[in-house]
């Protein structure tokens, strides 16, 4: 067998992320896909175990797989950012837990996760007083209402599906899910929306319910993916849904 000289080159795009992905999501990677073009950035998936009914209790479990999950993203790569994809788990194992089980296999890079990047986003949007609408029983929908309250946003209005299936949450429809935004925002005098959950497919209703509502609309997907960009220095995003991410406003 004959050897033949070679070279190296780069990565194939500016900008690298990865991301953590429940076992169960069918969604957030679609989404990512829509709204990050091939040019700019690299986007690799890992999954971390989840159960196929969501409950507190599955939610907490996921904190003794997450490290491992990680390690498994390509060592070779360099990261610019990391993303956990799951509102409800941050909401109750604490963003900074996530980060460091997370961040533990790969090294410094930056991690956010929906819940600290949809308060992230609404605050830059100038939104104090939201209204919420999540698929997920109360025991689950409970704690991120709490913690929109103790990052000092108002929330007057919770809205839930009751859901606790996975493989319902990814298959709400859009007129279900615009249905439960109207409703939350006939109640309150409110300045903006938050549609939780990874799993629900949320991107295509928020500039139908932004104009129709006539304030601001952020869910998971879309701040986690504008607050992903930001930490990874990417400016523009190939699908600019809902004001948030035609907008960018930066980083408080």
């Amino acid at each position: 067998m004959q050897s033949h000289p070679y070279d190296l080159t780069g990565p194939m795009a500016e900008h690298t992320l990865g991301m953590v992905v429940l076992q169960t999501d069918e969604t957030l990677e679609q989404d990512f896909r829509r709204l990050f073009s091939v040019e700019e950035a690299l986007i690799y998936t890992t999954r971390v175990p989840s159960g196929a009914e969501v409950t507190p209790e599955t939610l907490t479990a996921m904190a003794q797989s997450l490290t491992q999950a990680a390690a498994l993203l390509p060592s070779a790569a360099r990261f610019d950012a990391l993303g956990y994809g799951c509102t409800s788990a941050t909401a109750m194992l604490g963003a900074q837990q996530v980060a460091e089980l997370i961040s533990a296999p790969i090294g410094d890079v930056p991690v956010t996760n929906p819940l600290t990047a949809a308060t992230a986003a609404l605050r830059a949007l100038g939104v104090h007083r939201l209204g919420i609408v999540s698929p997920y029983v109360a025991s689950v929908a409970g704690p991120i209402r709490a913690g929109f309250e103790a990052a000092g946003f108002d929330v007057p209005t919770t809205l839930s599906f009751g859901e606790a299936q996975e493989a319902n949450v990814a298959r709400i429809a859009a007129h279900s899910i615009c249905d439960a935004a109207r409703h939350v925002a006939g109640t309150e005098d409110l300045e903006g929306l938050f549609l939780s959950c990874t799993n629900l497919r949320t991107l295509d209703v928020i500039d139908q319910l932004e104009q129709e509502l006539g304030m601001p609309v952020v869910s998971s997907n879309q701040a986690l993916a504008w607050h992903m960009a930001w930490l990874a220095g990417i400016s523009r995003l190939q699908a600019p849904v809902g004001r948030l991410l035609r907008d960018m406003p930066a980083l408080g």
